[in-house]
């Protein structure tokens, strides 16, 4: 099973140095920590600083990596309360397709 640190690798692969996002996205998993995405600036970065953002998923760790896998459909885990958007909806949405490269 993969770690913080091995996911927040890949969505910084994933990210590249222009993502496109425009905005920066946090994703709050709870007490495993979170991964914030810098897609305001260029290059992009990827870390797992704690800083305000534009939009804030917050998710468990499982299902955060149920939906990675495509085991969880993100539409389904928002209706059922499993995940959690605060602000720029938006950007959370463009978020989506980063995840699953």
């Amino acid at each position: 099973m993969a770690d913080l640190a091995q996911v927040t690798e890949h969505i910084r692969g994933a990210v590249g140095d222009n993502s496109g996002l425009g905005k920066t996205v946090k994703i709050d998993l709870g007490d495993v920590g979170k991964i914030f995405i810098d897609g305001a600036s260029v290059p992009n970065t990827v870390t797992n600083d704690d800083k305000p953002a534009d939009a804030t998923v917050s998710i468990s760790w499982d299902d955060f990596m149920a939906l990675s896998a495509g085991q969880l459909d993100p539409m389904m885990a928002f209706m059922q309360g499993k995940l959690k958007i605060a602000g720029d909806m938006m950007i959370a949405q463009k978020l989506a397709p980063l995840l699953k490269r």
